[in-house]
């Protein structure tokens, strides 16, 4: 399914490609395809005091590269947390450059109904940016009053053992209920269950684009 493909992750948030596709991630790259990160917010106004201002920028490229994405496919931007919508021209700019650079040929994004501004500034300027674009959206369930599941990526065991260790290199993040290893991985059974798997990750398709 990934094999040759160039495969972007927008996440408005550290540790959001990895919650919403972590495991489509490991998947992906086992099969050969460049998945390349892209992260909109170190959100250094939130970090817990114990930690130096810059420590999400740290976490998330230790988690990557747990997922298997080279350095250098990795790319960290420091907009301000929770006011992505102030420049969402300036996000669709940046998207459209990146497009022109890379090309890619798959692009996942947070849900369309992700009730988070910043996330979906992110998701409204990718489907701008990428018109042409086979796009996904996935799931954070605690910003989703809803979320269409007509999307579905089968996931084996490795696959979802390396999403959560990579999710463990957040320190910053421990202790809350999404990061939890048996939150992650009954969510994972649910969506496998749903289509007579083990293990999946669920995804609303945007666009499909089949060449």
């Amino acid at each position: 399914m990934f094999s040759g493909k160039k495969i972007f992750i927008l996440a408005p948030h550290t540790d959001d490609g990895e919650l919403g596709c972590g495991g489509t991630i490991a998947r992906a790259i086992e099969e050969g395809a460049e998945v390349y990160y892209i992260a909109f917010s170190t959100a250094e106004q939130s970090v817990p005091k114990e930690f130096p201002s810059n420590q999400l920028e740290v976490e998330v490229r230790e988690a990557v590269t747990l997922l298997g994405i080279r350095p250098e496919h990795l790319f960290v931007y420091k907009y301000e947390v929770r006011k992505l919508n102030y420049v969402r021209q300036e996000i669709l700019e940046l998207l459209m450059e990146l497009k022109k650079r890379i090309n890619p040929d798959i692009i996942f994004v947070p849900s369309m109904r992700d009730i988070h501004q910043d996330h979906s500034t992110v998701a409204q300027e990718a489907i701008r940016a990428f018109k042409t674009k086979t796009i996904y959206g996935y799931e954070l369930i605690w910003n989703n009053i809803d979320f269409r599941t007509n999307a579905f990526i089968v996931l084996e065991q490795r696959h979802i053992d390396q999403k959560i260790n990579a999710l463990s290199a957040y320190h910053t993040q421990a202790g809350k209920d999404y990061m939890d290893p048996d939150f992650i991985r009954s969510l994972a059974r649910v969506r496998g269950t749903q289509i007579g798997e083990v293990y999946a990750e669920a995804f609303e398709l945007v666009r499909t684009v089949i060449s």
